[in-house]
């Protein structure tokens, strides 16, 4: 499969060109980014093609991959998927419903296959864990903690337009819902949604399996106190989400793998793009609740 990477940022450089280059069932062919020469600088790293045109790109490839600020992800999702291509995307999928939908929607007109990257979702030790757990009956209740410094330590990450203006919400829920809802089931609301310190929120998740969960989120949170935990409590006892031993890029060549398997098979993938709208969904219910948090 020929894929081309749009992109330049720092998820770009640490993740997807790494993942891609290395992959024996892709042939990278080339990068688009918004700044031509990151793109060039990119390109030249991974001995490929720097795209100025995304059109010239598309035309190129079979699939993309993108790492890219949500909405223009969305965006360009579209429009690759209109052109035929297969969507190797990252989380969040969209910053609203509607543009999530447009992306659900021209996968599905146009036959394409669509992998979300969500990262805990594709590293083995917590996929491991995650498979066996939803297999597990009598789940009580659940908390969630995914607490990065973002803004405050030497992130990668700490300039990211998209993560001032979205916050933790929107940037860490995602890989929190990754993991509770395969396990607990889907959310049938979000019960109550707080702000706490800089962009730090809680929120209360009933889901579909019967037990609620508690999701503390933050990219403010002091770097001492920064990491993610997930336990589970019922029937069965206590868990624990497990630590993973990996780097992302094999995450992401696994999420690579995932791709290139549904569009051989034709076989949607669990966390494909119908999903990542539906947690972008879910997310959409928090802010609206967050908005009313006079507190």
């Amino acid at each position: 499969m020929r894929i081309g990477l749009l992109g330049t940022g720092p998820w770009a450089h640490m993740a997807h060109a790494p993942a891609l280059s290395g992959h024996d069932g892709l042939d990278f062919v080339g990068v688009w980014g918004r700044r031509p020469d990151a793109a060039k600088e990119l390109a030249a790293a991974h001995g490929v093609r720097a795209y100025d045109d995304v059109d010239a790109l598309l035309a190129d490839v079979d699939a993309v991959a993108v790492a890219l600020p949500p909405d223009i992800q969305a965006e360009l999702a579209v429009r690759a998927a209109r052109a035929g291509r297969h969507l190797l995307l990252d989380k969040p999928l969209a910053p609203t419903v509607e543009e999530g939908q447009a992306v659900v929607e021209a996968a599905r007109e146009a036959g394409v296959a669509s992998v979300v990257f969500f990262t805990t979702r594709f590293l083995r030790e917590t996929e491991e864990w995650i498979t066996e757990q939803a297999g597990v009956a009598g789940w009580f209740t659940a908390r969630a903690q995914w607490l990065g410094s973002v803004f405050t330590g030497d992130s990668p990450f700490a300039a990211s337009t998209w993560r001032r203006e979205k916050g933790a919400l929107w940037d860490v829920g995602p890989h929190a819902l990754s993991v509770l809802l395969p396990v607990l089931g889907d959310a049938r609301r979000v019960a109550a949604a707080a702000h706490g310190p800089g962009d730090t929120v809680h929120l209360v998740v009933e889901h579909s399996g019967g037990a609620t969960s508690t999701l503390t989120l933050s990219l403010t949170a002091p770097p001492g106190a920064a990491g993610a935990a997930v336990e589970l409590r019922g029937e069965a006892g206590v868990t624990l989400l497990p630590e993973s031993s990996e780097g992302v890029v094999p995450a992401l060549t696994r999420a690579a793998d995932a791709l290139l398997t549904s569009a051989d098979t034709g076989r949607a993938h669990p966390v494909d793009a119908a999903f990542g709208l539906r947690v972008t969904e879910i997310l959409a219910e928090a802010e609206m609740l967050l908005a009313s948090d006079v507190g």
